[in-house]
């Protein structure tokens, strides 16, 4: 038996703590009385402010009325939006996901000239290609690490490699997301760990660095950071439920 890429991670100090707290803050959003059988709409509010977040973390301009000039932010609603029609691509054919993610995220920063060459399409190269099939492998069961560190690393593999031309951290963050859903971490998508990584941008992109670094202890941080942002995104998801009661 081909032993498990990612259970190394789980010995890393701190790590199995931080899993355990990030799914418990998670149950009580799934719980929720408003959630038992509204739960779309807190799904649909979490998926908008998700969506924001991310592409605020990407520079976009965020207006006060709700409307969507920037084309960072168009993407990122537009990726949010495809996201439920992907799940069970994400499950076989992760990629073909990603791709799709892509044509969705990037489509208004990409010239319409362009669109053919570059949307959905990686960047050419054998190391390109070869981690896109690693992760892919990972998720479609090639680890059996918990949901928290498969999401983590899901989610720093794809800012690390930033395998588009364009719009790599909306497609990270929306992967994330995905894989959050499908893994079972938060199988219906209440929470919203975006709203910590935006609130500890700083930290985030730190973590995000320490990750592609490689070393044990840039993984470690890169870990712990996601796993708290799952606990403030419960907390999050927690109060659109509330808002909602």
């Amino acid at each position: 038996m081909t032993a498990d890429p990612l259970a190394p991670l789980l010995e890393l100090p701190g790590v199995p703590e931080a899993v355990a707290r990030a799914r418990d803050a998670l149950v009580p959003v799934h719980n929720h009385p408003v959630n038992r059988r509204g739960w779309p709409a807190s799904a649909a509010e979490a998926s908008l402010r998700a969506a924001r977040a991310s592409a605020a973390l990407d520079g976009a301009a965020l207006t006060v009325d709700g409307t969507v000039t920037d084309p960072v932010l168009a993407g990122a609603v537009r990726a949010a939006e495809e996201s439920g029609r992907l799940l069970g691509a994400w499950r076989s054919s992760p990629l073909q996901a990603l791709a799709r993610l892509h044509v969705v995220a990037a489509a208004d920063l990409v010239p319409e000239s362009r669109h053919e060459a570059e949307l959905g399409r990686p960047r050419p190269g054998e190391e390109v290609s070869t981690r896109l099939r690693l992760l892919a492998d990972l998720v479609t069961g090639g680890s059996k690490v918990p949901a928290p560190v498969l999401v983590a690393v899901v989610h720093g593999e794809l800012l690390a490699l930033a395998p588009f031309p364009t719009a790599n951290g909306v497609v990270a963050r929306a992967a994330a997301r995905l894989a959050a859903v499908a893994a079972g971490l938060d199988p219906k998508g209440l929470a919203v760990p975006e709203v910590g990584h935006l609130r500890h941008a700083a930290q985030y992109r730190s973590a995000a660095a320490a990750f592609a670094s490689g070393t044990g202890d840039g993984v470690r941080e890169w870990l712990l950071h996601c796993c708290a942002q799952w606990e403030a995104g419960a907390r999050e998801g927690r109060s659109i439920a509330d808002a909602r009661a």
